[in-house]
């Protein structure tokens, strides 16, 4: 079970609290009207994966009901930070940030 920390109300809670939506930092087309199809199927389901550190969006469900980023890291599952939506990404000491 991953413990997640909700930057908003600074408490530590188990994962059951919070619900998982996706990629961190994903920026929306600036004119969806104009993107192609492809460019547009890319922006909806093509994410990256990655292997190490990872920014993640969470929502606190059954507290604050806030959405916040975490980066997690996929290799150990450990939640390594979490920060406030709209936030930069923090640099992680000794961790590889892209």
């Amino acid at each position: 079970m991953l413990l997640i920390h909700c930057p908003y109300c600074d408490e530590t809670l188990p994962e059951m609290e919070f619900a998982y939506a996706g990629e961190a930092h994903v920026a929306r087309p600036v004119d969806p009207s104009r993107t192609t199809d492809e460019e547009w199927r890319d922006h909806l389901f093509v994410r990256s994966n990655t292997r190490g550190p990872h920014a993640e969006r969470w929502r606190h469900v059954h507290g604050c009901a806030r959405f916040f980023n975490a980066v997690r890291d996929t290799v150990t599952d450990r939640v390594l930070a979490t920060y406030p939506a709209g936030s930069p990404r923090p640099d992680l000491p000794g961790k590889d940030t892209p």
